[in-house]
């Protein structure tokens, strides 16, 4: 079967990159996603944002999430994969993070059947639930859901839906597991070592 990144690999003679990145509420992705986008020039695209971001378009397709979401149903998986293949196409880079993403079996599994495309690994930040708990009650970002009933049933989804999505991939060695609880300097030295892997595989 041919994939988006054969496809692309064709047209550009490039090989597209995707890393997943995974962990749980407050396991600092967000901040070590923008150390990697600088460092090592990714294009960071985070689910959600993208999601957000079509629900404000007014589009058609963001008029139908926004019903979706109303509804308290989950946005079907297709329609996630579709906007992030979206963004990879329209923004001109080769190498994507991928935050947030796949969430559960299901986003996987669409993810392969639309795209084709193998992750280069998942990069998992592993943090114990005490440490996300206490890095998110000490936000003062005024979020409404970070308090601990909300934050403990937020916990509970990631375990029951995304640990399924980490085991798959480790069982295929694609996984590198990362210590979350560590400073964010040294967590980040972790990190660097996750993708320089990457450029010593690639490099003559």
């Amino acid at each position: 079967m041919g994939t988006v990144s054969d496809a692309h690999n064709e047209e550009s003679g490039k090989k597209v990159t995707v890393v997943f990145v995974l962990g749980g509420p407050g396991s600092g992705k967000g901040t070590q996603c923008a150390n990697i986008v600088q460092h090592f020039g990714y294009t960071h695209l985070c689910a959600g944002d993208l999601l957000r971001a079509e629900i404000k378009s007014g589009s058609e397709n963001g008029t139908m999430i926004q019903t979706i979401i109303k509804e308290g149903k989950i946005v079907p998986s297709e329609v996630t994969v579709g906007l992030l293949q979206q963004a990879m196409e329209e923004c001109g880079n080769d190498k994507f993070l991928i935050d947030g993403f796949p969430r559960n079996i299901e986003n996987r599994e669409a993810w392969e059947a639309v795209t084709g495309i193998e992750p280069e690994f998942v990069l998992f930040f592993d943090c114990p639930e005490e440490e996300m708990l206490r890095r998110l009650l000490g936000r003062n970002q005024g979020r409404e859901d970070d308090n601990i009933e909300t934050i403990k049933k937020r916990f509970q989804v990631y375990m029951e839906s995304s640990l399924p999505v980490i085991e798959y991939y480790d069982a295929k060695g694609k996984v590198r597991k990362i210590d979350a609880a560590k400073p964010v300097e040294d967590v980040f030295e972790d990190v660097k070592a996750a993708f320089n892997s990457i450029t010593d595989k690639v490099a003559p």
